[in-house]
């Protein structure tokens, strides 16, 4: 029997590509269930993300015209990262495989074939990898890939080059749902599920229509809460900062005191140079050492609602 795979798009404002992506899925939804490939009960399900214009009502009118589609709208705008959750959530105890891709059809759909193919054949998450950076401009090309090294720097597992499109399969959804981190950072969190994996090379397009929803600032807001949810190399970093500048700080003081003795000093530059030294070095490292114990409890303590679900729409057959 061919397996149920539900494909689930965040929308936030996306009035604009709503119709258009609909439009793509369905062809290819249908395509694939013609073929065998993928059971009728197959599923697209939109989620929204508190938008504040028309893509709610368009997903209204899409689950009211078709029973391919399905809609979630979410209480309040949550982000894409608790969006993408709360839909791979809802879409589990439904499906076999989930497929999770943007709205904005930068995502080449054709790549769902093979990401179903790999499925079949024993994989239970597949990452859809970006064969190049064609359509980025130097400098996102530049920020971007130094950015994914940074993240390996800190001890990060993240697959190079992907995004948030990806299949998995329902008992790594499942797995999923027992990560209680809120702040989330799905790229990072998936690679520690396991299990069998492997990759799908696709280039991305241009965006369809719209404007991009992760201006620099967003992104930089991303890439900074992707370092900080999954590493605490970076308060490692301030207590290995704070050693070397207390070291130092021993140093200046053999250094001041052999040119005190030589009489090459000030009076009063010594005690001073050296106090200065030594407790900056030890500010540093009592906040490096307390950092690690609250970046810890921190990680751990926050127990927040990732999202909430105000509407759940769909129709059966």
């Amino acid at each position: 029997m061919s397996s149920i795979i539900y494909i689930v798009v965040p929308c936030y404002n996306e009035e604009a590509v709503l119709h258009e992506t609909s439009s793509r899925l369905a062809e290819k939804m249908h395509s694939l269930m013609q073929a065998g490939k993928i059971s009728p009960l197959s599923r697209v399900m939109f989620v929204n993300d508190g938008s504040k214009d028309r893509t709610w009502e368009i997903i209204e009118e899409l689950v009211a015209g078709d029973t391919l589609f399905q809609g979630v709208k979410l209480s309040r705008n949550k982000g894409h990262q608790n969006a993408l959750l709360a839909g791979l959530m809802t879409a589990k105890d439904h499906c076999d495989a989930a497929i999770s891709m943007d709205a904005d059809l930068q995502d080449d759909i054709n790549a769902v074939d093979e990401m179903i193919e790999k499925f079949d054949g024993g994989c239970d998450i597949v990452y859809g990898v970006r064969s190049e950076r064609k359509t980025d401009t130097f400098f996102k090309k530049f920020t971007a890939q130094g950015y994914y090294k940074l993240l390996a720097m800190m001890g990060v597992d993240i697959v190079y080059n992907h995004a948030d499109y990806r299949l998995m399969s329902r008992r790594a959804l499942q797995n999923l749902e027992s990560f209680g981190e809120v702040n989330l950072f799905l790229r990072g969190v998936v690679p520690m599920i396991g299990y069998k994996t492997d990759k799908v090379y696709y280039e991305r397009a241009e965006r369809f229509a719209g404007e991009s929803k992760y201006p620099l600032k967003k992104m930089l807001a991303f890439a900074m809460e992707g370092i900080t949810s999954l590493s605490v190399k970076p308060i490692r970093f301030i207590t290995s900062t704070g050693f070397v500048i207390f070291v130092i700080s021993l140093l200046m003081l053999i250094y001041s005191l052999v040119r005190y003795f030589m009489g090459a000093t000030i009076p009063g530059w010594t005690s001073l140079a050296v106090s200065v030294w030594a407790i900056g070095g030890l500010q540093l490292l009592a906040i490096g050492v307390v950092g690690e114990y609250i970046g810890k409890i921190y990680l751990e303590t926050k127990h927040r609602p990732k999202y909430i679900v105000e509407t759940y729409l769909h129709r059966d057959e």
